[in-house]
């Protein structure tokens, strides 16, 4: 049976990203070059509402890359996998690569 994680109100699924700890011609990168914490998103939640009532959809979308916290969020093991849980609203970054900027322009 397949499982699917489906997050709730504000929140998403991320999949944090591990960078390489050598390039691809051998060279070992040093550990500081791998602090960067960021993560693709794999599911997002609907949306939430604010005071008024009004409906708020989620700023980010499956497939993105963003930047993560330091701290926060669920841990969440699904199979052989590690997710985290969290809100939307400590997400610190969207990161894009420049091609897809150059598409959107």
């Amino acid at each position: 049976m397949a499982k699917r994680l489906v997050p709730l109100l504000n929140r998403v699924l991320v999949e944090r990203i591990v960078p390489p700890s050598k390039t691809a011609t051998g060279i070992l990168l040093p550990e500081k070059s791998a602090n960067l914490n960021s993560g693709k998103v794999v599911a997002v939640g609907p949306g939430t509402r604010n005071k008024e009532g009004q409906f708020i959809p989620a700023t980010v979308k499956e497939g993105d890359t963003v930047l993560l916290p330091e701290y926060g969020g669920t841990e969440v093991k699904l199979g052989d996998k590690d997710f985290w849980g969290i809100f939307t609203k400590p997400l610190l970054t969207l990161i894009q690569s420049s091609d897809t900027m150059e598409a959107e322009t």
